[in-house]
């Protein structure tokens, strides 16, 4: 009997030590450090990646290609082996200090399984990217490293300077900081709690996997695209039904751009469905944050603890 109780407890006491686990932030980069460029996802085939390069070496950095750009299997950039062997390469080189992914569409989650991040584990670096992304953003969060959600090559050439400069400051370490304007949508308040998401859909589609977004005590940020509204509304009700928006702190909600409908209107725009499916939480939201697919696509370090505040005259982001 009192072994069994000791196991309880020390059980108990374990949980809690991995609930206040700290995410550990790859280390910044510093000039003269290399980068890569790899497809994880849809094949980057058209000479699009000099603004990207060029962009970097401003900065100081020096850039790799991957083998899977310029490879073309249907919509993705070689098959799964390929595009998880160029990943796991560059993850595995020490001289690589961060990972830029050139693009999204569809094809990460085909590969993430593929991958042995033993070695990441014990030399990780920055993996930056969005939109498909989130699968490794997710992946890599829920095993306790920091990832960046920003601005990818292939996006560089309408990217403005200003949002060139968020992902320079991220990726060197320096203060991140947003103060965005009210949205009559927002749910006042302040929070504090490490920064977690990315696209809707694919957050949907991790559900139930280990890749599967924490949701307990952090703040949710959550994007998408070209997407039905009514799909939409069962992703929020499947985040709901699974205990996640039970368990935030806050919510940031980003860009929901290029929406449909069905010939019968679904009735509410995805600002409407997001507030409607978390009426009865307390947790503080923003909407219409500039984030996701969109030119002004702010970077995001997530896994980060930040602090939220949203009151009747702006919202303020800090990491």
């Amino acid at each position: 009997m009192k072994k069994s109780i000791y196991y309880i407890i020390l059980s108990t006491f374990s949980l809690n030590i991995q609930a206040q686990k700290t995410m550990i932030s790859p280390p910044y980069l510093k000039k003269g450090d290399t980068i890569a460029i790899v497809a994880t996802a849809r094949k980057n085939i058209t000479d699009n990646l000099k603004p990207a390069i060029d962009l970097a070496k401003s900065w100081g950095l020096e850039v790799v290609i991957g083998n899977t750009i310029g490879l073309d299997n249907n919509q993705l950039a070689g098959t799964d082996e390929q595009r998880a062997d160029d990943f796991q390469k560059m993850i595995d080189n020490p001289n690589i200090k961060a990972i830029w992914c050139a693009r999204g569409g569809y094809g990460t989650i085909r590969m993430v399984d593929l991958i042995d991040f033993s070695k990441f584990k014990q030399n990780p670096k920055w993996i930056v990217g969005f939109s498909d992304v989130t699968v490794l953003h997710s992946h890599l969060n829920h095993l306790g490293f920091e990832t960046i959600h920003g601005i990818m090559p292939v996006n560089i050439e309408k990217a403005s300077p200003i949002i060139e400069e968020t992902l320079r400051k991220a990726l060197f370490g320096e203060n991140v900081v947003y103060q965005v304007p009210f949205e009559k949508e927002n749910k006042a308040g302040k929070a504090e709690g490490e920064l977690v998401g990315g696209n809707l859909s694919i957050l949907y589609s991790l559900m139930g996997s280990e890749s599967q977004v924490d949701c307990k005590g952090k703040i949710l940020f959550i994007e998408d695209l070209d997407e039905y509204l009514y799909h939409i509304d069962r992703m929020m009700m499947g985040l709901k039904r699974c205990g996640c928006l039970e368990n935030l702190n806050g919510m940031v909600v980003g860009s929901f751009t290029k929406m449909k409908d069905n010939d019968i209107p679904w009735g509410k725009t995805a600002y409407q469905i997001i507030a409607d499916v978390t009426r009865k939480y307390n947790f503080p939201i923003v909407y219409n944050f500039p984030a996701g697919h969109i030119h002004n696509n702010s970077t995001l370090i997530l896994g980060k603890k930040v602090t939220l505040e949203v009151n009747g005259n702006e919202t303020i982001l800090k990491f």
